[in-house]
């Protein structure tokens, strides 16, 4: 990836979702928490982030977040396979910087579809 994307995406259970309407921001999933940031992916990793960590899970959506909001708080690292991360500490995700959600769905093959904003 030679040109870091300008969005990622969060995957959340309905409950996590209706709490990012509800208060209009999102502190973190059990994971996010232990590890002191929120994970995101970017559109090609969101795959294998939900059939790696979310297999076997039905309800969840997915939320396109804008990374330029972010500024200092969005630090890319390391992680699965060498592949850089785009990781949100210092905050809850804040429902303003989400452009776009809705549930999970995959195309034909298999992949996850991308929510569209409106």
């Amino acid at each position: 990836m030679s040109e870091l994307p300008l969005t990622a995406y969060k995957v959340l259970t309905a409950e996590q979702m209706a709490t990012l309407e509800r208060e209009e921001s999102f502190a973190g999933a059990p994971i996010d928490l232990a590890d002191g940031y929120i994970h995101l992916s970017t559109a090609e990793q969101l795959t294998e982030t939900v059939d790696k960590h979310f297999a076997g899970q039905s309800d969840l959506h997915v939320a396109a977040v804008d990374l330029g909001s972010f500024g200092a708080g969005l630090k890319w690292e390391e992680s699965r396979g060498g592949q850089l991360f785009p990781h949100l500490y210092g905050g809850p995700l804040l429902l303003e910087t989400v452009i776009a959600y809705g549930p999970l769905e995959r195309d034909a093959e298999g992949r996850v579809k991308l929510p569209v904003a409106g």
